[in-house]
């Protein structure tokens, strides 16, 4: 049958965003914490284990990208068997949970690999088994908090990556020089154990695009109803419907399916993908092409760093993991608000003011080759990257044409930022193998330029002109 309006007297009454529950946005920020705290000690560490059997930068950044191009070959197929589990009513833990007790034994044995195809199995066996869960851990935000609500939730969930960072920083200064088994057993044992305190609080919440959040009527009453895909949503600028053409990009956006066998857009990936591509507006094609180019330099950045501390900078390899720090604790620290901003500048335009300073912060610290000058460039990099990390996949979710769908689009969106990491560490080490050390941030300002210039085309695309 049909779905009809709902009656009259409910029509005409207006109706509250439904309220952010504090404790499951804490719960969801642990789970996303748990996993990237294996990866950043992963991006950081991988590589100085590899320098001891190879010498290319090159050849080591082509290396620490098979983990992204994995990425892209499976996190697309299990975000869209997490998606078939939530539509029947189950929960995408199960994905989670056995993921992640797989992936912390090949983890933990990487220091304890005996010659360079043991590291190789151990990196490639992590790589696989972590990217299986990584993208279904990140779709709970889609889960439990409701669509009006994601921004600023994305917020506190980056907020606690970036503190992942300063977890990663601290084991790399205080542990590695000392204990360097003992500094990969760590990271996989706060996975275990933070994955399964988040679950046991989570696993009674309702689930359903913000299911466990608070609606209320305009006297403040519960089981104020919510469209079966969400509220109306709100455009990438931030307009939520204003300007000549808003109301109508909304629509677009959200009912991209309406008129359609949503069947059809249901049945597999692939055909989630070709949903994607066909898209007139080319709005979710340029902000992937974005996401690549970001997340690419970004990447290469981090997989870089601690090579470029011991060569160009004369550090020890604990130091240079250390360098990371600074740019950590500033990107904690602005992380939320920034989120909060982005919710009144607009998205989009937040994105591309956020890659100029992370453009500017790396011809600062081309222009001052030491540890104040690098240190300060991670710094204001790091505050450009937060911009991103907060509204990139956000903005993905909102374009999605179905709520049905945000873990395939949640896959997507690793495709794009995981075949950007799987090239933009190689290329940048390539040039870098070209150019010498000392210019590596030279080299990566250029890069990022053409990031801007994605994200310049995008906020055009979405931010028509307005009177």
């Amino acid at each position: 049958m049909p779905h009809h309006a709902p009656p009259e007297d409910l029509s005409r009454t207006p109706l509250r965003p439904a309220r952010m529950r504090p404790d499951t946005v804490l719960w969801v920020t642990l789970a996303v914490f748990a996993q990237e705290s294996v990866w950043n000690f992963y991006d950081a560490q991988v590589p100085a284990q590899l320098r001891q059997y190879l010498t290319s930068a090159g050849l080591i950044g082509l290396i620490m990208g098979l983990d992204n191009v994995l990425g892209v070959l499976i996190q697309p197929w299990t975000g869209f068997l997490s998606d078939r589990r939530a539509r029947q009513g189950r929960s995408r833990w199960g994905i989670i949970l056995a993921g992640a007790a797989l992936a912390s034994v090949p983890f933990a044995l990487i220091p304890w690999a005996g010659g360079l195809p043991a590291l190789m199995l151990c990196v490639i066996a992590f790589a696989a088994t972590a990217n299986a869960f990584k993208g279904v851990t990140e779709t709970l935000v889609s889960d439990y908090v409701s669509p009006v609500h994601r921004g600023r939730a994305q917020g506190f969930v980056k907020a606690g990556v970036g503190l992942t960072i300063v977890v990663s920083s601290l084991i790399s200064l205080l542990v590695v020089d000392r204990s360097i088994g003992l500094a990969f057993a760590i990271p996989p044992a706060l996975l275990l154990v933070l994955l399964l305190t988040s679950w046991t609080f989570l696993r009674h919440r309702p689930t359903g695009g913000g299911a466990s959040d608070e609606a209320t009527g305009p006297e403040g009453d519960e089981g104020a109803r919510t469209p079966p895909d969400g509220p109306a949503l709100t455009p990438p600028d931030g307009a939520a419907g204003t300007g000549p053409d808003g109301a109508a990009r909304a629509g677009r956006a959200h009912g991209a399916v309406a008129g359609r066998d949503e069947g059809a857009v249901l049945a597999s990936p692939w055909a989630v993908v070709r949903d994607l591509v066909r898209d007139p507006s080319r709005a979710r094609v340029l902000l992937m092409l974005g996401i690549f180019c970001f997340a690419g330099m970004w990447s290469a950045l981090r997989t870089l760093l601690t090579p470029y501390g011991t060569e160009t900078l004369g550090l020890s390899r604990g130091a240079a993991g250390g360098l990371a720090l600074p740019g950590a604790i500033v990107f904690l620290v602005c992380v939320i608000p920034l989120a909060y901003l982005s919710s009144r500048l607009g998205q989009v335009r937040a994105i591309r003011h956020g890659v100029a300073l992370f453009v500017a912060g790396l011809l600062v610290g081309a222009a001052v080759p030491t540890v104040p000058g690098t240190v300060t460039a991670l710094v204001l990099a790091s505050a450009g990257y937060a911009t991103f990390a907060v509204n990139a996949l956000v903005v993905l979710w909102d374009l999605a044409p179905s709520r049905h769908v945000v873990g395939t689009y949640t896959g997507l969106y690793t495709v794009a930022s995981s075949a950007g990491a799987a090239l933009g560490p190689a290329l940048l080490g390539l040039v870098v193998d070209a150019t010498g050390w000392r210019f590596m941030f030279l080299d990566g300002a250029a890069f990022a330029a053409v990031t801007y210039l994605v994200f310049t085309l995008l906020a055009r695309r979405v931010t028509p002109a307005r009177t």
